[in-house]
């Protein structure tokens, strides 16, 4: 591993920042400051890959040497974009829409090099069928777990397992917000190797 590389996360998400935690890598983390509105018409996978660059481009303005990871997650319910519900009310209603039925998280990975302005974007989706749960099971849900900072407001690594009938993907990482396997092969190429 190239021992004098500084790696920034472009996220102050607490989920992307444990995972990444996990490669046992020393890495700082900023804030982006990104508009993520979807633009429109624009394709859910489209969404992700630019926000997840414009994070990563924003933050390399303060780390010119540094390899910056951006990542962003959009999640699709029968072509609507689901994003953080933000509160308990937008959190019931997008829980009532998934209910038996099959939500895809688009999770976007850029990894960019400022000294070589080289980008690398990956989007990695993930699909997740929800249970026939009832409306007090999503209530004591929310009460409980209050996901309201998650994407389709449903914490696959918590409680949230319990509304969940299947998942399927290459990688459960991307299904929290950061893909550890596409991650991992982005830093080899950067000559980063986390073993």
């Amino acid at each position: 591993m190239k021992s004098n590389v500084q790696i920034v996360l472009a996220s102050t998400s607490k989920y992307r920042r444990e995972l990444l935690a996990r490669l046992g890598l020393p890495f700082e983390v900023a804030s982006p400051q990104v508009d993520e509105t979807a633009l429109t018409g624009e394709a859910p996978q489209d969404t992700a890959r630019r926000l997840a660059e414009a994070k990563a481009r924003a933050v390399a303005v303060r780390f010119p040497q540094a390899i910056i990871i951006g990542s962003d997650q959009v999640a699709v319910l029968e072509g609507m974009q689901l994003g953080k519900p933000g509160d308990h009310a937008n959190a019931l209603r997008q829980l009532k829409a998934m209910r038996g039925k099959e939500v895809v998280f688009h999770t976007a990975l850029c990894l960019y090099a400022a000294a070589s302005a080289r980008a690398q974007t990956r989007v990695v989706p993930f699909s997740v069928r929800f249970r026939n749960y009832s409306d007090a099971q999503i209530e004591r849900y929310l009460q409980r777990e209050q996901p309201y900072d998650c994407a389709g407001s449903a914490r696959c690594e918590g409680l949230g397992i319990a509304l969940i009938a299947e998942m399927r993907g290459d990688d459960p990482n991307a299904l929290i917000g950061l893909p550890l396997i596409a991650l991992t092969e982005m830093l080899a190429s950067q000559g980063v190797d986390v073993l």
